[in-house]
């Protein structure tokens, strides 16, 4: 039996995801890749965009590069899914700024 937590989802949560990027073969940039192509697919909500932008961060990962996947999946996934996707990152990269900013300030 485990040790209970206040925070018994998040800690699963956290140990689902690295347990998956230990035992995933991908480099980092396109594993982040990977797993915004399959946020876009599910129509993920602004907090799961914003919990993969350290990541996509410190794999050096570009918004061009970003860009390029929602272009390649575009087709297969659609339209609609796309801008819900786009406009979801974009309120999940200002927060990300709004918050270091405000820790830079404070």
């Amino acid at each position: 039996m485990t040790t209970a937590s206040e925070t018994p989802v998040l800690d699963t949560l956290a140990a689902m995801t690295l347990d998956s990027v230990e035992r995933c073969g991908l480099p980092a940039g396109n594993l982040v890749l990977t797993r915004i192509a399959a946020l876009v697919a599910m129509d993920a909500p602004e907090v799961s965009y914003l919990a993969h932008i350290g990541a996509a961060v410190e794999s050096g990962l570009t918004a061009d590069q970003v860009q390029d996947v929602l272009v390649a999946i575009a087709p297969i996934v659609g339209t609609a899914r796309v801008m819900s996707a786009a406009t979801r990152i974009a309120d999940a990269l200002g927060f990300a700024i709004a918050v270091a900013e405000a820790e830079a300030g404070g």
